[in-house]
């Protein structure tokens, strides 16, 4: 295990805000599209650290992750539930691997940060934050 660098307050607010910023843009996407393209999306997240540090057991998450994220073509939960795992595969990175940004030491943190949040909009259904601002909902397909 190698320690981690330290971090900053900008290490939890800037991918919060990035979080806000993916929400409000996948907002804008009309279903069934945003449920697909965020299905696929978390797909290919599978990889992301494939040579990231942890040698032939990188092969495991995406094998794991696969499936869930299949099931995501069908339910926001599943592509929740495919982010919630890929956010605890950032935190090992984090403590023990390889960041996802080598020129950033932190960015694994920040990246877990990031998708634990989008994966609790996912969780509730993905509603459109523009339709619930006009106190109407969206329709969830979970």
């Amino acid at each position: 295990m190698h320690s981690s660098a330290p971090l900053v307050v900008m290490d939890y607010v800037g991918p919060a805000v990035g979080a806000v910023v993916f929400v409000l843009v996948m907002s804008l996407v009309n279903e069934p599209a945003r449920r697909t393209f965020n299905a696929i999306l978390v797909a290919g997240a599978s990889g992301a650290y494939l040579s990231g540090g942890f040698g032939p057991w990188e092969l495991l998450y995406p094998a794991i992750a696969s499936p869930v994220a299949y099931l995501g073509l069908r339910s926001y939960r599943f592509i929740g539930l495919a982010w919630l795992m890929h956010s605890c595969w950032d935190i090992m990175h984090h403590l023990w691997g390889n960041p996802i940004w080598p020129f950033m030491a932190t960015s694994s943190f920040g990246c877990m940060i990031f998708d634990a949040l989008i994966a609790v909009w996912f969780l509730a259904g993905a509603p459109s934050i523009f339709a619930l601002e006009q106190g109407g909902h969206s329709v969830s397909c979970v």
